[in-house]
């Protein structure tokens, strides 16, 4: 592919897809993240780290998505108009090659984002390769990657946010705090605050909200809830099983 530009959103397929771009480039590739209120700040922490242990030349940026309304509005295509400003601003940084770490078990799901990694040239190694998830993180381990291999999926956290509900860079660290205080509580294999219209609900994997007693549920609503009615959140509180995508509501589906 000649000179490419790696997307790290943290991930790891993208900490995977960089690490290989960096040992067959012999060092050549260059990485670009995208630091925004979206992105979790473990992820960015992650990606410097990984960086600077392997010697990647990477650039951190704002790629400018919470300056455009259409993003912030979460229409149904709201990952497009992220992409979008991801990918034009590696495009103004770099003439080289954007690459993802898109994978063949991505292309199951609706993923507007796609559309504008067509729109800016962007290739997909991974599904090019015919790889999927399963094999992803085979590669990160025979890499060297360590715990990457196993990182559970984390997708941004507008993702939290039930379709229609604007952005608001305060709900979404409200969001990680959560999260983080769930993970601290809990240890979950799975977590997702999402904040719907009518309420927050955490939720968990089967096994950690089976295993939820009454009293640790009481703690956590009560402190949710104050973290919730700090960004001006009056809502209830629920807890559910985990459902992939529960906060993204299509039209039709």
């Amino acid at each position: 592919m000649g000179n490419v530009a790696v997307a790290v959103s943290g991930g790891v397929d993208s900490l995977t897809l960089a690490r290989v771009a960096h040992v067959t480039l012999y060092g050549g590739a260059r990485m670009y993240h995208a630091e925004s209120p979206a992105v979790p700040e473990e992820a960015t922490r992650r990606t410097r780290a990984v960086a600077a242990e392997h010697g990647w030349m990477l650039d951190v940026f704002d790629a400018g998505e919470f300056a455009d309304p259409r993003y912030r509005a979460n229409p149904v295509n709201r990952c497009f108009f992220c992409k979008a400003n991801l990918y034009g601003a590696i495009a103004r940084r770099t003439d080289a090659r954007i690459l993802s770490g898109t994978n063949l078990d991505d292309l199951g799901e609706y993923r507007p984002g796609l559309e504008a990694a067509r729109e800016h040239g962007v290739r997909h190694p991974f599904v090019e390769a015919g790889i999927d998830k399963e094999a992803v993180r085979g590669i990160a381990a025979g890499l060297g990657l360590g715990g990457i291999a196993s990182l559970p999926a984390s997708p941004c956290l507008s993702s939290r946010m039930e379709t229609g509900l604007a952005i608001d860079p305060a709900v979404l660290s409200m969001i990680e705090r959560a999260e983080r205080l769930l993970h601290r509580a809990l240890s979950p294999r799975t977590v997702r605050c999402r904040v719907r219209a009518q309420a927050v609900v955490v939720e968990l994997d089967t096994a950690t909200l089976d295993g939820l007693d009454r009293a640790t549920e009481s703690f956590l609503r009560s402190h949710i809830s104050d973290l919730a009615g700090s960004r001006g959140l009056h809502l209830p509180v629920s807890f559910a099983p985990y459902r992939n995508g529960s906060a993204f509501l299509r039209q039709g589906a």
